[in-house]
């Protein structure tokens, strides 16, 4: 079975959620590292919003994103660790029209290979919303950019081989 593949990249369109009682603008590391990986890797980032860890600011930020057809992806970081206030996945969960358990197994591999069991305590999460990518990452700079480096450069670029979430949105 053959399938048309293009060759030439194609950008996507992403929104970057950080999830923090406590960051700003300027204090955001793991929010401008995503911004700065994603658009070294050619991808536009169109939208990005610090909201608190509160259940209904995570979920009507998405809900707004997922609902505007210019935005393909959202990464949020932030929130999903298991302290009181760590919200995100309860957040994010029900939005989820699949959910894409591969991404956070795959994350705390790839995690436990930098920070040991210590990966345990992680609750990142994946999922699809309508037509739109969700990924929730925890709130360190080293953990997204382990997620990006190690798992969403090449998962959010239609060149990848053998498969990858960018060609499987013209079939969403």
């Amino acid at each position: 079975m053959s399938h048309a593949r293009s060759t030439e990249f194609e950008p996507l369109n992403i929104a970057i959620l950080t999830v923090s009682d406590t960051r700003t603008e300027d204090t955001d590391k793991s929010g401008k590292l995503l911004a700065s990986r994603a658009t070294e890797a050619g991808h536009h980032v169109v939208k990005r919003a610090i909201v608190p860890d509160e259940i209904e600011a995570i979920r009507a930020a998405v809900r707004d994103w997922v609902a505007d057809e210019q935005v393909h992806i959202v990464l949020s970081t932030g929130g999903t660790g298991i302290t009181r206030r760590d919200i995100t996945p309860e957040a994010l969960e029900p939005l989820f029209d699949k959910h894409i358990p591969g991404f956070g197994e795959l994350f705390r591999m790839v995690s436990f290979q930098i920070i040991g069991t210590s990966t345990v305590q992680s609750r990142a999460t994946a999922g699809l919303a309508g037509n739109t990518y969700i990924f929730a990452l925890p709130g360190s700079p080293g953990a997204c950019r382990d997620a990006w480096d190690r798992i969403l450069v090449e998962q959010l670029d239609n060149r990848h081989r053998p498969c990858n979430f960018s060609e499987l949105r013209a079939r969403l």
